[in-house]
């Protein structure tokens, strides 16, 4: 492993990697400026690429989860950069040696939504039989397929211009996009039907972002933890070993969202897995104390014996299996192992 001990000097900007997608740049420009505000730090940014960008093909396809990561992660360990930026939801639950989860800053708006470019329907329900919806993600697929069979799900890949542009010509009438990476493009105003989590439920972490940095670059870490946001870590902390207690990876049909469940720090998690056609599709909750990462993982992997034990082993297993050989190290943890990395 390279450390570039020489960019310690808080007088250094730090370098953060990120992919180069528009998306990625202003996650990790938002990043940058937040940390810069914090601390006074300058922050530049290196612009890296990943094998899930450069590739059109279906992302169960891949055969492992952290496709998207890999290229950014191998940079950090070879010292290129001080810290990487991902969206969390990419991330594989199991731990990277040599990395540490170094923050989780205030997370944005965790829903999904219908989007269009010359307005989309104003719900789930008001489209007409038929109707075109395009997705990439198969949990977004599931529920969609589940709460709506009369319309059409259509494979999804590309950017979000590209994938709202396909609305444009009328070849989809609507594509379901993150909230979160909506706001941070600026594009809200191309939103009409935010999806409610009793209607879709969100990815694990959806809407969090994840700061990675060597775990022996401690000024890198003590610089990144300014920007630290204790509920949106905890919160993404119960949804992830919740995902990880199913051993389910992340382009399963699974969902997850903790908020805030009275006082003392307790949380209420909901938690989803379906079937890729929407046949099947088993929701459970729980509730607890979660002030500290132990506690919210705790709730997590309980969440995660619930459902199985109510017939999620049975949703689970009737999942295609991906293509290809899966990286061991992206394999999700088992749920007595600690999260690691969220």
């Amino acid at each position: 492993m390279t450390t570039n001990h020489h960019r310690a000097d808080p007088g250094t900007p730090l370098l953060l990697g990120t992919r180069k997608s528009k998306l990625a740049v202003a996650q990790a420009s938002w990043a940058a400026r937040r940390i810069t505000a914090a601390t006074g730090r300058s922050v530049n940014l290196v612009l890296l690429s990943s094998e899930g960008d450069e590739s059109d093909a279906p992302i169960e396809r891949f055969g492992s989860t952290g496709v998207f990561v890999t290229a950014l992660r191998k940079a950090l360990l070879a010292g290129k950069v001080d810290f990487v930026v991902h969206s969390f939801k990419d991330l594989p639950t199991a731990p990277e040696a040599g990395l540490r989860l170094a923050a989780v800053p205030v997370r944005e708006d965790p829903r999904d939504a219908l989007a269009a470019s010359a307005g989309p329907p104003a719900s789930l329900g008001a489209l007409p039989p038929g109707a075109r919806v395009g997705t990439g993600s198969p949990r977004r697929a599931a529920q969609i397929r589940a709460r709506a069979p009369y319309v059409t799900v259509v494979p999804l890949r590309g950017n979000v211009d590209s994938r709202l542009a396909r609305t444009e010509t009328g070849e989809l009438d609507a594509v379901v996009l993150a909230m979160a990476g909506l706001s941070r493009l600026g594009r809200l105003n191309a939103v009409a039907a935010p999806l409610e989590p009793g209607i879709v439920m969100p990815a694990p972490s959806q809407g969090a972002l994840a700061l990675e940095c060597r775990a022996d670059d401690a000024p890198t870490a003590a610089a990144l933890r300014a920007v630290d946001d204790a509920p949106s870590r905890l919160a993404v902390t119960a949804e992830r070993a919740f995902l990880a207690g199913l051993d389910a990876g992340c382009t399963s049909p699974v969902g997850a969202l903790a908020v805030p469940d009275g006082e003392g720090g307790a949380l209420r998690l909901d938690g989803l897995v379906a079937v890729p056609d929407g046949s099947s599709v088993l929701r459970r909750s729980a509730n607890g104390p979660a002030a500290t990462p132990a506690e919210a993982a705790a709730l997590g992997r309980r969440l995660a014996r619930t459902l199985l034990a109510d017939g999620g082993a049975d949703v689970l297993a009737a999942q295609p299996q991906a293509t290809g050989g899966a990286d061991p190290r992206s394999r999700p943890v088992h749920p007595s192992q600690p999260i690691g990395h969220g």
